[in-house]
């Protein structure tokens, strides 16, 4: 499908109706762990089916798992994928890394409020802005640093540098700390080195201990800087499989085999709508997008090529899709991602 056609901009046209979220929805998100489930039907299969077919014509999809109520309802994979072979997730890594910094917090080992430049220390470089002084650990997680961002065009030149924390840290500001949303790898890279100071370990171990065993799967080893820290917020790769347990545990308010992994308190505010993108148009809280499509309250961790983890509170439902990461860049891509939940999965689970 051509990205100029009538049916594609009629798709993302379709979507971004979809997407544009009111007052009243807002405060259905903010709302979404506190409200009562609505009483969910059984899937219609019919439909189901229907969504299915979607599916295989969704380009560059891999794998594709979908449960309600913590029970599988369909495991698909294209193309020589598996469910149980860790892929690279891409920036879906945010969100993971940014529900380490709530589990942080929860352990006091930091406020969200606080600063970054007393934790970084000597990892700030001399002679950096003096606003780099203003920013938090919150202002990381909802992309609201102020710096230049360092995705996209600026990518190549961030990741080629001899220091990516200093490089990052000395970009010149494109707006106050706290100001509009700028889509930034590097402040989640930042946010991981914090981590790994406060938490006195690396960030891979952090989330092998305090994620990967209490959901009982291995992360392997990952990326790393010239500096010798994990890549935070993009290479990490976990298995489709992992990556529904994640979303199981968040979409039960944190709580997984009645165990608390993630605290509930975190996710109502990083399910808060803060700040729209500017590119996409879509809502983010911390480490986490949010729409409400076809009525229906979501959030959503979304990773490039289209990595997604999509939860549906009110429907008990829980949607991952795993794709190439190795796509060429294409512009809405995404919307392909969105499309296939909206028009091909959801109408089975509100057909009743």
């Amino acid at each position: 499908m051509q990205l100029g056609s009538p049916l594609a901009r009629t798709l993302r046209q379709a979507h971004l109706s979809a997407m544009v979220t009111s007052r009243r929805a807002v405060l259905a998100s903010v709302l979404l762990l506190s409200a009562n489930p609505a009483p969910a039907a059984d899937p219609d299969q019919t439909l189901l089916a229907r969504g299915l077919a979607l599916a295989d014509a969704t380009p560059d999809l891999r794998t594709l798992t979908i449960s309600q109520r913590g029970l599988l309802v369909a495991q698909r994979v294209w193309r020589g994928a598996s469910l149980t072979r860790p892929t690279n997730i891409k920036s879906a890594a945010k969100t993971i890394v940014d529900a380490l910094a709530g589990i942080g917090a929860a352990r006091g080992l930091f406020s969200l409020d606080d600063r970054i430049e007393p934790i970084l220390g000597n990892l700030v470089p001399p002679g950096v802005d003096p606003r780099v002084g203003q920013i938090t650990i919150r202002h990381l997680l909802g992309m609201r640093a102020g710096l230049e961002g360092t995705s996209g065009a600026n990518y190549g030149r961030w990741v080629s540098s001899r220091n990516w924390l200093s490089y990052a840290l000395s970009r010149p500001f494109v707006d106050e700390p706290g100001g509009r949303m700028v889509y930034s790898t590097a402040s989640s890279h930042i946010l991981g080195a914090i981590l790994a100071r406060v938490g006195g370990q690396t960030l891979r171990d952090l989330v092998q201990t305090w994620l990967g065993t209490p959901l009982g799967f291995t992360v392997p080893e990952w990326a790393r800087d010239p500096q010798g820290f994990y890549f935070g917020g993009n290479d990490m790769a976990i298995t489709p499989e992992a990556l529904l347990t994640f979303g199981e545990c968040c979409r039960n308010g944190g709580r997984h085999n009645d165990r608390r992994v993630i605290p509930e308190a975190f996710l109502a505010e990083a399910w808060k709508p803060a700040v729209r993108s500017t590119f996409s148009g879509q809502l983010y809280g911390l480490g986490w997008w949010i729409g409400k499509p076809t009525g229906e309250p979501m959030v959503f961790a979304w990773g490039y090529g289209g990595q997604m983890v999509y939860l549906l509170p009110r429907l008990e439902l829980t949607v991952v899709m795993t794709s190439d990461a190795d796509v060429p860049r294409v512009p809405g891509q995404v919307f392909t991602r969105h499309t296939l939940l909206i028009d091909g999965i959801l109408p089975a689970f509100k057909a009743a």
